[in-house]
């Protein structure tokens, strides 16, 4: 691919990180016992992935992966809370989807504007002014912030074209599509000279429509010989398909030919291709074989164009203007497609390998990670949560006895019988 378009990348998206809370006490004058008055930290910031027509590709990303939203900031005393971090937006092209590592896909961003939350930022820690109690009049301890969530994803673009190009290397796509409308590929006479795909908009008549040059398919594209399946990913999203044949192929094969093998890729790859409105167009009219000749006649329904001449250029767009208009008065407006993941509840007690218990589940582990570990007091209230949770009576009924280790999160304490 050139360095000018990038359909796929991989990136590293991370929320910001919550500020801590603040430990502070009331210092006025006459006021000998002030309470405490530590604020709230900052939550972070939300990472965003946001369709944008403004955005052609996906070049800002394959060198520069990685991209983190702004932390919040600290609490402070006088109950002086932190700043919230900003979200950071991602823009991406009209019709990204957005995988996870292992290929599932978790959004499709069809249109301008769809957006996906990608990475949560982490929640602020409580400031000291939070844990007055009766029993706890002067809280010495306060929350740290929690780190943001971080994720790998994959982004894909899947061009938003009205109709799109098919056929074989070299035969006549860029020259068409740049005879029709303002697009301006690469053409020369050599196979594969079109490594990326261009989109050009046409205007004829009272038709308006996207057209797309797919770069050429050959034999075993559907299995991703050569760039198969980069190229072929292009055409899922078009209305209606042109099957261009080389009336004048080098290598001689027939047009027939060439359609039989065009056709057998599009339906190995996504069958429905195969459903889709098609205008099976033959190229270089002006120069084609007797072959092509025979081909021609025994077959009405292909059209004979030349770009080159401008010969069938009209018969050609309004023929597939009309079909494009179908197309579109027969689907449904596209909708985004975004996976939504409701917050984890509860939790689990498993055993580790060594013989170890982890506790897992977001609240549990939210506990221990934002906890000042370093605070008796704050331990106390550690325990004091998890017991409320019940973590250390289903730690006691799964077998666990005095001494055994419980990881919770990064943490490692020792598990005390008699609790459960």
């Amino acid at each position: 691919m050139s360095s000018s378009f990038v359909d796929l990348v991989q990136v590293n998206l991370r929320g910001g990180d919550g500020g801590a809370g603040c430990v502070a006490f009331r210092r006025e004058a006459h006021v000998p016992k002030g309470g405490p008055d530590g604020g709230d930290g900052g939550t972070g910031g939300d990472v965003y992935v946001q369709a944008d027509r403004n955005v052609a590709s996906l070049l800002a990303y394959r060198d520069h992966p990685h991209r983190r939203a702004p932390s919040g900031t600290h609490g402070g005393g006088g109950k002086r809370h932190g700043a919230r971090g900003d979200d950071l937006v991602v823009h991406v092209p009209e019709g990204t989807q957005v995988k996870a590592r292992d290929g599932e896909l978790l959004a499709d961003l069809v249109r301008h504007g769809d957006r996906y939350l990608a990475a949560r930022g982490g929640r602020g820690g409580r400031g000291n002014a939070r844990f007055l109690s009766n029993a706890r009049r002067a809280p010495s301890f306060a929350e740290q912030g929690e780190y943001g969530e971080e994720h790998w994803l994959r982004f894909e673009v899947k061009l938003l074209a009205d109709a799109a190009l098919v056929g074989f290397p070299n035969a006549g796509k860029s020259t068409l599509i740049s005879s029709v409308s303002a697009a301006k590929p690469k053409i020369a006479d050599y196979p594969f000279t079109t490594l990326e795909p261009n989109l050009g908009v046409v205007r004829f008549r009272d038709h308006e429509f996207v057209l797309a040059d797919i770069p050429g398919l050959i034999e075993g594209a559907a299995e991703g010989k050569g760039l198969g399946h980069q190229f072929l990913r292009h055409v899922e999203r078009a209305r209606a398909l042109v099957i261009l044949l080389d009336l004048a192929a080098v290598d001689g094969t027939s047009p027939d030919e060439q359609e039989q093998v065009l056709l057998r890729e599009l339906g190995d790859y996504q069958p429905d291709l195969l459903d889709r409105p098609r205008l099976v167009v033959g190229s270089k009219g002006d120069v084609a074989t007797d072959e092509s000749e025979q081909f021609l006649a025994a077959r009405p329904d292909v059209l004979r164009i030349s770009a080159v001449a401008r010969q069938g250029l009209d018969e050609f767009l309004g023929g597939l203007g009309n079909l494009v208009d179908h197309a579109r008065g027969a689907e449904p407006a596209p909708e985004p497609f975004v996976v939504l993941r409701p917050a984890e509840e509860g939790f689990d007690v498993v055993r580790d390998d060594d013989g170890a218990w982890r506790v897992t589940g977001r609240a549990a582990e939210r506990v221990v990670a934002m906890a000042d570990l370093t605070n008796v007091e704050a331990m106390e209230y550690v325990q004091q949560r998890l017991r409320k949770m019940g973590v250390e009576r289903a730690l006691h009924r799964a077998g666990a006895t005095e001494g055994d280790l419980v990881r919770i999160g990064p943490v490692e304490l020792d598990y005390v019988e008699g609790i459960g």
